[in-house]
């Protein structure tokens, strides 16, 4: 019977020891269950903030992106307001240099002979003589003509 006692308290020992096995399992389970519960909620949250922040990002760039058109559309305004401007700029230096060589024509016309002491240069602040109506730059009539200049030539 010593033998038997002996074999029914190691079989005691064994079965606590698998209850106690068994107690472990379990409460590793239930442990990785709750962690696996925590990453998950973890992994959700930070695709969460992603998506907040991609709306963010797509917002930012929608903003971005008017902006550059925006600014695109004046730049090519300010462009087109430039191309005019020289287009005047060029056709009032031509004005100036073509009246500059009417004066510089009267101004030789006039002065060439220097033995005359009584000859007097033109002066343009009177009005002008019958003789040199048609010479004086004030009353050519291509010469008061409006400069015209469009943004419509300065593409092509």
């Amino acid at each position: 019977m010593a033998t038997s006692s002996g074999s029914s308290a190691t079989q005691i020992n064994s079965g606590s020891e698998e209850a106690l096995m068994d107690e472990r399992k379990r409460k590793r389970m239930i442990s990785n269950r709750e962690s696996a519960r925590r990453s998950r909620m973890r992994k959700q949250k930070h695709l969460d903030d992603l998506m907040t922040q991609l709306t963010q990002l797509q917002k930012q760039n929608h903003e971005i992106i008017t902006n550059i058109n925006f600014t695109t559309q004046h730049l090519l305004n300010v462009e087109s307001e430039n191309s005019v401007l020289r287009a005047q700029l060029n056709e009032l230096t031509h004005r100036l240099q073509s009246l500059n060589e009417i004066i510089s024509f009267l101004n030789d016309d006039h002065g060439d002979d220097d033995d005359d002491d009584d000859k007097t240069s033109i002066d343009f602040t009177q009005p002008a003589v019958a003789d040199t109506a048609f010479l004086n730059p004030f009353h050519l009539a291509f010469l008061n003509q409006p400069i015209m200049a469009s943004a419509d030539n300065t593409f092509q």
